[in-house]
């Protein structure tokens, strides 16, 4: 049968026939474009795109998703059929095309996953190459599956907003955490702020795999303690009376561990922090700022560079939780963060504090 015989054929269709008479021309009309497709013009694969778009409208399901499997795979599928197919309501004609055809542009793509159902975006996951616009509205809008299958598609490139909100969203999420730090084009600030996160296991499964990462890591606590140590802000607190009393304390010898840990044991807060930052040759405010912190890597940056036992570092750790606590399973983290820090590096951060310090009050002074 000649493609006009053909076509004359769908008009009478869509003018009069019944479904199974639309769905067999159809799929005569899909064998003849699949041959050929290779060969035919630009105007040829127009005329095939009008004639898709015009049955399109008028056939089941079922047909739909017949035509968007055998499409979907096809270099030189027609443009407008291929979107209309991509943007079908119905997952099983959209599904195929989403994540295979190769004439669905970014627009179309965006368009899909800001409208769509999950089932699309999870379609759209899986494509290869998969670009920045699109990964940036699966990671924001997908649910966890969306999110992990995007993660995991080794052709799928992210910006820079894009890789914040998969860091964000790994939060409590090994799988996930995992996923995201095994990415090769993973920029390091991305990184390092995902593995300050990262649960213990996930670390301990990250180093196993790569050795290298538990440097990677201990720097990801370290530069967390450096932001921390470095943001200034107002006491929240009155430290006159535990500045002298630790001061005091310190000239006649007595500021060692054991009164350290005795100022944590009995919630004495501002105690504690003054001892701190008196062991650490830093002003109160930076071991203020560190304790006033939901997150425990200046603490144990400052512990560790003052060689204070994990059983005082804990004790700490549990003054500075305060009223939310703090889990058995935070302190495991915790603990295997203290033990992997580095002596070295935790002093370094410190004598950096120390010298900011002074130079601020020197600049201050001279002004």
């Amino acid at each position: 049968m000649s493609l006009r015989a053909l076509i004359q054929e769908i008009d009478d269709a869509i003018i009069g026939g019944t479904a199974e008479r639309r769905a067999e021309i159809l799929e005569q009309l899909t064998d003849v474009f699949v041959a050929g497709s290779a060969a035919y013009s630009d105007r040829q694969i127009d005329v095939f795109d009008d004639v898709f778009v015009r049955i399109a409208k008028i056939i089941e399901v079922a047909a739909r998703a017949d035509l968007a499997n055998r499409l979907a795979i096809v270099p030189r599928a027609p443009s407008a059929i291929s979107r209309i197919l991509a943007t079908d309501d119905d997952i099983d004609v959209a599904g195929p095309v989403l994540a295979l055809s190769p004439r669905i542009d970014d627009e179309t793509l965006v368009a899909a996953a800001r409208s769509k159902s999950q089932q699309h975006m999870l379609a759209i996951s899986r494509r290869s190459p998969l670009g920045e616009p699109v990964t940036d509205v699966l990671v924001e809008r997908g649910d966890r599956p969306v999110v992990l299958a995007t993660a995991s598609n080794p052709s799928a490139r992210f910006s820079d907003t894009g890789y914040k909100t998969l860091v964000s969203r790994s939060a409590g999420d090994d799988e996930l955490t995992t996923c995201v730090a095994l990415r090769p084009d993973i920029p390091h600030q991305h990184l390092l702020r995902l593995l300050v996160r990262a649960s213990h296991a996930v670390q301990l499964k990250l180093e196993a795999a790569h050795p290298a990462m538990a440097q990677t890591i201990q720097k990801a606590v370290a530069d967390a303690a450096t932001r921390i140590l470095d943001e200034s802000g107002a006491l929240p607190r009155n430290y006159a009376a535990a500045r002298a009393h630790v001061s005091s304390l310190h000239s006649a010898g007595g500021l060692d561990e054991s009164a350290v840990a005795a100022f944590a044991a009995d919630n004495k807060f501002e105690e504690t922090t003054a001892a701190l930052a008196t062991l650490c040759g830093l002003p109160v405010e930076v071991a203020d700022r560190a304790m006033g912190q939901p997150r425990p890597e200046a603490v144990l940056v400052m512990a560790k560079a003052v060689e204070l036992s994990w059983p005082t570092a804990k004790a700490i750790l549990r003054l500075q939780a305060g009223g939310r606590g703090i889990s058995p399973g935070e302190l495991d983290q915790c603990f295997a963060t203290f033990s992997r820090l580095n002596t070295t590096t935790v002093r370094q951060i410190v004598a950096f504090q120390q010298k900011r310090a002074r130079t601020t009050r020197f600049g201050r002074s001279a002004a």
